[in-house]
């Protein structure tokens, strides 16, 4: 399950990098918390 949840994160965080590269601000910023969340590194919200 971590390594499914540390996937999901990586790919959260990269779009959200590439959202804020595009300009898009607002979206990469939630991409990016998003990914942080997920993550069993950060604070995960499913565990």
């Amino acid at each position: 399950m971590d390594t499914v949840l540390w996937i999901i994160a990586v790919i959260l965080v990269i779009a959200g990098i590439v959202t804020l590269v595009r300009g898009q601000i607002l979206w990469g910023i939630v991409l990016i918390v998003a990914g942080l969340l997920v993550g069993p590194g950060g604070v995960s919200v499913f565990t």
